[in-house]
């Protein structure tokens, strides 16, 4: 994330904070006295989850964090790597940039922590980031906030070495370059060419280590934007520099610059809802992730990508702040709901894998406060807001002609008898209404044969899983604008 209103009703909050989860077998199994249906769900792409948050993750809590992540369903977690931490500050007579064993590079802290995340049962996804100053490349004789191709390389063949299951220490097969590329603070000045360099350099080497290691590229920022001392490139704008494509509805191409990786990521944040679409044309929130999705397969047919494994779209960033703890933000109880449609709105997009920046709230004044959990003075006492259950099962129900659209994605991410409940209004019993056997990745999809009306609540359970939130079939006024940092 680059550091940088209505209420809605109380009942809407009150009932997402009170959802509460018996099993799929206590609900009935008839409706109107007829035999409840059971729908079947194809093969699809998965929906994988994955958690971000450099403040919980890597602190004295950290270990209990990775546990509580792999508890709210995710299955992979994105770690910071900070070159310059693990490299020395000036390199030793003799230093070998490329060998991870060479005097000078220290590798405990994360070490330590890739072992905790994988004793958690998740796969780390290592994004490496912030160059030491000797590795950082000049300009007019001055050095700038881009680092050398070449040096960049050697530390990823490093890096890569280190972690590829034979040094006593857990195998790494993921490898993100870089955060936000087209935002200044992150890479400056902003040079789509020289990123592409950077990728080439990291995958050529992590691949020389093994071809089964994915190289992650992108992880773009949602806006360009031109503030006081810092700048972005629109997300469009910079990914057809990257890949060499031309605008319009048939791109061609414009160089002969390949690049090399095997997934595409962004960070969608979104200031006006789940399905909310950004102001300008080549900026991409949530409501524009089929734009950026297009535009990667007309670079893939066009061979613009050259992977190793069939390209990937993943979400590597997102969120929303809340209220409480932040005045401003999304309502907890809508930003639950949010979340759930966020997921299907990723998912529908293309997108096979979507991290969730943090775990807990900041506290205090920080600008953080987009946790699974409230703050707390610890982690084992915080607690859970209603965004987590969204996040572990996602559900959500829509009112259609002739019946009701359901999508989710059991907790397990397993095959399971998922129980469609429905009630009507805010209050009374919970029936059984349909079930939707999930596929192999744990997504369940159907269209209900259901006569229903927007004062109905509809939810899901399952074996393992519990139950999802309950899910009005009234949208939400589509005039709700809240932004995803509480602005």
């Amino acid at each position: 994330m680059g550091v940088t209103i209505r209420n809605i009703s109380v009942a809407l909050v009150l009932v997402a904070l009170a959802a509460t989860a018996p099993s799929a077998g206590s609900a009935s199994g008839r409706q109107a006295g007829h035999a409840t249906r059971t729908y079947a769900t194809p093969s699809t792409r998965p929906l994988r989850t994955s958690l971000d948050d450099p403040f919980t993750l890597t602190g004295p809590e950290r270990a209990a964090g990775f546990v509580k992540v792999r508890a709210a369903g995710a299955t992979y977690v994105r770690l910071i790597v900070p070159w310059n931490l693990i490299a020395p500050n000036t390199p030793p007579a003799g230093f070998d940039a490329a060998d991870p064993t060479s005097p000078g590079y220290s590798w405990a802290w994360l070490d330590s922590t890739i072992e905790s995340a994988k004793q958690a049962g998740l796969t780390p996804i290592l994004d490496i980031a912030r160059a030491p100053s000797w590795a950082l490349a000049t300009s007019h004789g001055k050095r700038i906030n881009t680092p050398k191709a070449t040096s960049l390389g050697q530390f990823a063949k490093a890096l890569a070495l280190h972690y590829d299951g034979k040094q006593g220490v857990p195998a790494v097969q993921i490898y993100q370059v870089w955060n936000e590329p087209n935002l200044s603070q992150d890479l400056s000045p902003v040079n789509a060419a020289a990123y592409r360099g950077m990728v080439n350099a990291v995958a050529a080497s992590v691949h020389a280590v093994s071809r089964s290691n994915l190289v992650v590229a992108g992880g773009l920022d949602p806006f360009g934007n031109k503030g006081k001392g810092w700048y972005s490139v629109s997300p469009l704008t910079y990914m057809r520099s990257l890949l060499c494509l031309s605008k319009g509805a048939h791109p061609h191409r414009t160089c002969s610059g390949q690049v090399h990786f095997d997934v595409w990521s962004h960070h969608p944040y979104t200031f006006n809802g789940p399905f909310g679409h950004a102001r300008r044309a080549n900026d991409v929130s949530l409501g524009d992730l089929p734009k950026m999705h297009t535009l990667l397969q007309a670079a893939i047919k066009l061979h613009r990508v050259v992977p190793t494994h069939p390209v990937q779209f993943w979400v590597t960033e997102f969120s929303w702040d809340t209220k409480p703890p932040r005045r401003h933000a999304a309502p907890v109880g809508l930003a639950a709901r949010w979340t759930a449609e966020a997921l299907y709105q990723m998912w529908r997009s293309g997108v096979s894998l979507v991290t969730w920046f943090g775990l807990m709230d900041k506290g205090g004044t920080s600008p953080y406060q987009s946790g699974l959990f409230f703050h707390a003075k610890s982690l084992a006492n915080a607690r859970a807001k209603p965004v987590r259950t969204a996040f572990r099962f996602p559900f959500v129900a829509y009112l259609g002609r002739g019946g009701v659209s359901v999508w989710g994605r059991d907790a397990t991410s397993n095959k399971r008898v998922v129980a469609i409940q429905r009630r009507h209004g805010t209050h009374g019993h919970w029936q059984t209404v349909a079930r939707v056997r999930s596929n192999g990745a744990g997504i369940f999809q159907a269209k209900l044969k259901l006569a229903a009306t927007n004062k109905d609540w509809l939810r899901a359970t399952a074996a393992g899983s519990g139950a999802s939130l309950a899910f009005s079939l009234t949208q939400p006024s589509p005039k709700l604008r809240y932004g995803p940092w509480g602005n």
